[in-house]
């Protein structure tokens, strides 16, 4: 293991304790890790890192006590009306990390190249997923940029409010040949990232899967059908 890697893997282990901390008291994480709680006080605050040898031990010890997607589904808020709130999902940077690194796992033997999402929800999971591939992250937005001068531009129908929407990408942003990893924190008609397909065909880029936070109703199993690319959610509703 290369030092960088073992200094990943320590990080790992602090995110996961941080992130146990807000269900588990440090009593309970002692009793799990059988460390003193001073120690793991030291861990979740940064103060320090575990040795190399520990770290593994850690990891082991706490894996079982880890569900990414449950973590996630608790931070969804609901209102009256059903509606959904995901910010306590976007707004977790050791969550966020977490499901950074699961969705680079799937794809580090695929060589992507950008990770694309469209403005404004989708940018804090596209730059932690980004982050882990060590690659650019690119978005498109729905108005023009001042000082772009060339601009990929797809129009598209909104379902929910039946009106024509546009999205921009700048020309440079990507490149013909590209491995591109589409992503985005909620998909419910598929249109948005439909478009983001589109703009990646009209580039000559190579869209290589799509990943969302949260997935609404059968959008999943309807882009799979229509597109030969792997496509997931973390959570249904």
């Amino acid at each position: 293991m290369s030092q960088i890697e073992a200094v990943k893997e320590k990080l790992r282990v602090i995110r996961i304790l941080k992130l146990l901390k807000k269900s588990y008291t440090y009593e309970d994480l002692s009793k799990i890790t059988g460390l003193p709680i001073t120690v793991l006080n030291r861990y979740v605050r940064g103060k320090v890192l575990p040795s190399t040898r520990r770290s593994k031990e850690l990891l082991e010890v706490l894996s079982p006590y880890l569900n990414v997607e449950e973590e996630a589904k608790k931070r969804i808020r609901f209102d009256e009306h059903g509606l959904f709130d995901n910010m306590g999902i976007l707004g977790d940077t050791a969550l966020m990390t977490l499901i950074a690194e699961t969705v680079a796992s799937r794809y580090i033997r695929e060589d992507i190249d950008k990770v694309l999402t469209a403005a404004t929800d989708g940018i804090p999971l596209a730059v932690h997923i980004a982050n882990e591939l060590n690659v650019d992250v690119v978005y498109a937005k729905k108005k023009k940029e001042v000082g772009v001068e060339k601009f990929y531009e797809i129009n598209y129908v909104s379902s929910t409010s039946g009106s024509i929407l546009t999205l921009y990408l700048p020309t440079w942003a990507l490149k013909k040949g590209e491995r591109v990893l589409i992503v985005d924190d909620v998909v419910r008609s598929g249109e948005t990232q439909k478009a983001l397909l589109e703009m990646c065909r009209r580039a000559g880029s190579i869209p290589k899967g799509m990943f969302f936070l949260i997935s609404v109703g059968d959008v999943l199993d309807r882009l799979k059908e229509e597109y030969n690319i792997p496509i997931d959610a973390l959570v249904r509703l």
